[in-house]
């Protein structure tokens, strides 16, 4: 049994001779004992520094045995005496006795390995404690001497421990390895990470103190100079970073309006203190100025077989697109400064609207700059923040043009329906004078306030939907719609772009893939559903990653993989799309229809039921208010027909419930192009009659049963010749627009052109 001395947050290492002041009673009774038997005690620190009234249980369990060489009783209640640490000791259990804490404790055996990875490891450890202590300026070549002739890890852990100055529990838990490899491996990590401190504490001061230094160098520079200036009678013009700013304000080609006021903002800078805040404000403001492309212009090379070259290169299909095109760069050819309509491609996502216009840029030699609107809410985002403002800047427009490096670049505004206002303004009234003809050649930006010229500039939006586009915005612009891809135009983009490119990014080669059209084909059908390719890229290069894993993992054992359809699942997975299939027999209530959607065309199976009532109208699938009023439509044009349908002599509206329903509950569905769908299904419904299931339709029905045109008309015959339908039924004034769809199509659908419901219903409805 040995006596404790508390120690509160402090470690004491074996092998030391420390003086200790104990003040504690807790400690002068466990002195006072020691000092009357063996003079041996345990110094153990406590878990707790701040706690006086101590339990067995706020000790650790690893202390240090003490032998007590010395002793002083001062006549204040304290003891002060030198001890000699000689090894660790292990707390088996503590015991209490008149207010004396006894331990009893087994000696560990500190038995260590010389091998090579100890010596390296030593080697280390005083290596990182010299250079930690030199840091810390606190190296005495005495102590590191000793630490070099250590040979056992253990004692040389305890040593630098005992001079290194760790914090917080890291003392404790040196204390606590018996192991003297291991313990010598915690000292090595603590060092590493006190010397990573220590360096960064350093590092930051010596910054501190070269700023300030440097600050206060170049104010007595500035002080002198103005002096000597002041005596040679030349003023603060003469400095160099005047003379560069002012050669730099007559080389930029402003306009006068802005040579003006760049002149006057530099005179106002001579005249500053040069750590001023405005100072910086003026400095900055002068190299937006000198960085803009005043008079810069890139070659204009409007060549139009090499367009047409270029834009049939980068892109499959989109004729009308590319002939709109050209047309437009014919125009600019002939007319040097033409003011032109603003092109808007509108189409679904990934139908190529912004490489498309990286094409044009490359066929007319333009610089490209592309401006997203998605998102911007904020008018200042086009026209900047006035200089009042602190860390006021151009809008995105001037930083555009200053990034192109040219007066006349192509510019990009991507996603200009998703733009929105709020309290800050309205951004897509401030493109309005961007893209005006008749005034952007006197744009003026809030933060330059001076006018610059975009008459040169040609500008090119995008968007995903017109209805989206603020109408002043739309009535500035020419818009060219790019629709979704048929299935035979995706394989040949992917034949041609998709593939290679997917091929080279994944560091494959031609002929360690064969990616087969009927794999490609399985792609489109089940593992996408979109107008655009976006998703096809991303499923090819799922194959081409996985091919590249077997590569990898295979070495030169590796043989062409072949891809087709009937191991596409190995590489993508169970199919993710099932398409909608027709009805398998004629069904009674059951109409299909064709919608459009953001991602292009699809078939949707409408249905309809009566049942006994009081002749409200249900309708379920989240459907619009536009589509809730076709289906009102559609009934009351059954009503004021009952006779001419034929219904049963016992039907009475006012006896019957109507519920229709369009599946996929989840997905909102809006517009008037399912009118004539609705009414067909429900005629079928309280006829009796059976709809065809071979058959698809689309358009607006109006009470006298007129049947009116429709838009989206090739997505959605796309739609219905992926699903394998074989008739369609549309308005015949949307007959126009049958050229615009894809001869290999057409040619396999039968078109019925109708102009009322009377027509619609002999055609869909299976005559008994």
């Amino acid at each position: 049994m040995i006596p404790i001395i508390p120690l509160p947050g402090k470690v004491i290492f074996p092998r030391t001779n420390t003086p200790l002041n104990v003040v504690r009673q807790v400690g002068v009774l466990a002195t006072k004992f020691s000092l009357s038997q063996d003079k041996m005690v345990l110094l153990l620190n406590q878990k707790n520094a701040d706690l006086d009234e101590l339990t067995s249980d706020d000790f650790y369990s690893v202390g240090t045995v003490a032998k007590i060489v010395d002793s002083f009783e001062p006549g204040d209640g304290t003891v002060r005496i030198a001890v000699e640490t000689e090894r660790r000791g292990i707390v088996k259990e503590i015991f209490v006795d008149h207010d004396i804490f006894l331990a009893d404790i087994i000696i560990p055996s500190e038995d260590w390995d010389q091998s090579e990875d100890v010596n390296s490891l030593r080697k280390k450890a005083v290596k990182s404690f010299s250079e930690c202590m030199q840091l810390k300026k606190k190296l005495r070549n005495e102590v590191l001497s000793v630490a070099k002739k250590e040979k056992d890890p253990g004692v040389l852990a305890d040593y630098i421990a005992n001079y290194a100055g760790f914090r917080g529990d890291k003392p404790q838990q040196i204390l606590d390895e018996v192991n003297a490899n291991k313990r010598l491996e915690v000292v090595a990590q603590f060092l590493e990470e006190d010397l990573e401190v220590v360096e960064l504490d350093r590092r930051i001061e010596e910054e501190v103190e070269k700023s300030v230094k440097k600050t206060h160098r170049e104010f007595y520079l500035n002080e002198r100079m103005k002096a000597i200036q002041k005596e040679l009678g030349r003023g603060e013009d003469g400095s160099n970073e005047f003379h560069e700013i002012e050669k730099q304000i007559q080389e930029a080609g402003m306009s006068e309006e802005a040579l003006e006021k760049a002149n006057k903002e530099l005179k106002r800078l001579q005249q500053m203190q040069p750590m001023s805040a405005e100072s910086g404000v003026i400095r900055t403001y002068l190299d937006w100025l000198v960085s803009l492309p005043w008079s810069n212009r890139t070659n204009k090379r409007i060549s139009i077989n090499r367009a047409e070259k270029i834009l049939n290169t980068d892109h499959y299909g989109l004729e009308k697109p590319k002939d709109r095109i050209l047309e437009y760069l014919a125009v600019m050819k002939l007319v040097k400064k033409i003011k032109g309509p603003i092109l808007c491609l509108v189409g679904p996502p990934g139908v190529g609207k912004t490489s498309l216009g990286k094409s044009i840029a490359n066929a007319t030699g333009r610089n490209f700059v592309r401006m997203s609107l998605g998102g911007v809410r904020d008018e200042a985002e086009i026209r900047g923040h006035r200089r009042t403002y602190i860390g006021s800047l151009p809008g995105r427009i001037i930083h555009g043009l200053r990034d192109a490096k040219s007066k006349n670049p192509l510019f990009l505004l991507d996603e200009v329906d998703k733009m929105s206002s709020d309290f800050r303004g309205d951004p897509a009234s401030a493109l309005l004078e961007v893209l005006d003809p008749e005034q952007n050649d006197t744009f003026r930006d809030h933060y330059l306030d001076i006018d610059f010229d975009l008459s040169e500039v040609m500008f090119i939006m995008t968007a995903n939907s017109k209805s989206s586009i603020p109408i002043p915005l739309l009535d500035r612009m020419e818009v060219i719609d790019l629709p979704g891809y048929t299935e035979f135009e995706k394989l040949k983009i992917a034949q041609q772009f998709l593939i290679p490119k997917q091929i080279k990014s994944n560091g494959l080669n031609a002929k360690l893939v064969n990616i087969d059209d009927t794999s490609v084909g399985s792609i489109i059908n089940h593992y996408t559903k979109e107008a655009g390719v976006r998703g096809l890229e991303r499923q090819i290069s799922k194959c081409c990653r996985k091919i590249a894993r077997q590569v990898t993992k295979n070495g030169k054992k590796h043989r062409n993989v072949k891809i087709d359809a009937d191991n596409i699942s190995d590489f993508l997975g169970p199919h993710q799309f099932k398409q909608r299939q027709p009805e398998e027999q004629d069904e009674v209530g059951v109409a299909t229809g064709m919608v459009y959607t953001q991602v292009g065309g699809d078939i949707v199976a409408i249905e309809a039921t009566t049942m006994r009532g009081e002749g409200e109208l249900t309708l379920t699938g989240q459907l619009g208010d536009v589509m809730k009023e076709s289906a009102q439509t559609a009934l009351a044009y059954i009503r004021s027909q009952s006779e001419k349908l034929e219904l049963p002599v016992d039907f009475t509206f006012s006896q019957q419930d109507f519920h229709i329903h369009v599946p996929e509950g989840a997905v909102p569905k809006e517009g008037p192009s399912a009118g004539i769908t609705i009414a067909t299904a429900m005629v079928s419904a309280m006829t009796g009659q059976h709809v065809r299931k071979d058959v698809a339709m689309t358009g607006e029905i109006t009470l006298r049963g007129r049947v009116l045109p429709i838009g989206g008309l090739k997505e959605k015959i796309l739609a219905a010749h992926r699903n394998q339908i074989h008739h369609v039924i549309i308005p015949e004034e949307n007959s126009k627009d049958l050229p615009e769809i894809p001869e290999d199509v057409r040619s396999k659908l039968e078109f019925h052109q109708v102009g009322n419901m009377t027509q619609v219903l002999d055609l869909a409805l299976r005559k008994e």
